[in-house]
This record gives C-alpha cells, structure tokens and sequence, in this order.
C-alpha cells in the first residue's frame, strides 16, 4: 500500500514534465493520440531505456473510435489486437496521452495499423521480421499526407546507464542462440514519449463515458 502511494506521489510531482491537464473521458482525446503507459515500477524495459528522473514508459498503444467506442489498438504478448478502452485502464493504471504535431495523416495512420491485427508479437524485438512490439506497430502505421513514415528508427538499446548490456538481455539472447540486437534499428515506446513531435497533453485517470 505504501510503495503504491509513493509511485503515485512520484507520477504528481513529474506530471509537469509530461501532462498540462488530468481528464477522465475521451472526448478530449482524438483518433491517433498516443496512449503511453507508465510503469508502476522498474523492469528490464525500462532499465534500459529510461536515464532520467522521470516515471517510465514500458506501453504505448493507438486512440481511436470505432462506432462511437473508444478503443486501444496495441501490440501485446497475444499480439496486435484492439482493446476496449475501459479494458486499457484496469490494465494499465497510469496513462500519458500524447499528441503528434505537424503532418499527420490520421485516417491513413489508423488505416495502416489496423493492417497489422492479428500479427504476432515480436518477443525478440527484431528488425524486418513479421511479427511487432508495441512502439514498432506505431512507427509502422504512422504516416504523413503523401503516405511517408513520420516516426524514424532508433538505434535499440539494451545496455544500462553505465553502457553494459544487462545481465538479463545478455541471458534472454543467449538462451535463444541470438545476439543481442544493440544499436539495431528500432524503437521503444519511453523515447517515443520524449520525441519532438509528440506532444504530451494529459493524464488519463479513469474514463467517463
């Protein structure tokens, strides 16, 4: 109860980093907004992506409506798949939502990640093959008005602060006979948080109808 109050107290202080306003419906929230999720504590995601003093990201999935109902495109461990909203929230407790700025083509976006439903999900974070991680299902759907990406790769990251690749990455490849993909291109939702060209516009805490 009590490391649960002080996560809770962190996400408050930082919030001015992220979000200008708390809100608990959708019809603030637009068809592509970013919903990126906060961890509720360190994992070997975000040991490996996020340096500073400031909540994690270790989630992202996709705002959109579909017939009136607020739903979450996402790529999860049972791969890309919609999610109701009420369903995103019990799940995911503490959520950022982000805005891209600039030219963005919603409906061709929205259209292009719908594309991707039913593919599996990509457990070893590899670049050109078939199956995708959450914030690899973004950079592939989002796209400007004449159908170009918007969201570019990254060099992947799966060392810590001192630059050493993690003990657990190191096992997790091995145990698989792979190398670890560093400096492959890619993405993970915690720098997508922190682009440029997304903006972040609010908290999200519940969902009123």
């Amino acid at each position: 109860m009590r490391k649960t109050f002080l996560f809770s107290l962190l996400v408050v202080l930082c919030l001015p980093l992220y979000a200008q306003k708390t809100i608990s419906n959708t019809r603030l929230l637009r068809d592509g907004d970013l919903l990126f999720v906060v961890a509720g504590e360190s994992n070997a995601i975000t040991e490996v992506t996020n340096y500073s003093n400031t909540p994690s990201v270790d989630h992202v999935g996709i705002f959109h409506r579909h017939g009136g109902q607020a739903m979450v495109l996402e790529a999860t461990y049972k791969g890309v798949k919609e999610t109701a909203m009420e369903q995103f929230l019990q799940d995911a407790p503490h959520v950022l939502v982000g805005r891209i700025k600039g030219s963005f083509d919603a409906p061709g976006s929205m259209d292009k990640a719908h594309e991707y439903l039913g593919k599996p999900y990509d457990f070893i974070y590899f670049p050109g093959d078939d199956a995708i991680y959450c914030s690899e299902l973004v950079m592939l759907a989002y796209q400007d008005k004449k159908g170009a990406p918007i969201l570019a790769p990254i060099p992947m990251s799966f060392h810590d602060a001192s630059g050493r690749i993690t003990p657990y990455w190191e096992d997790f490849y091995s145990r698989r006979n792979l190398d670890v993909p560093e400096g492959q291109p890619g993405s993970n939702p915690n720098e997508l948080s922190r682009r440029k060209c997304v903006k972040l516009k609010y908290q999200l805490h519940g969902i009123d109808k």
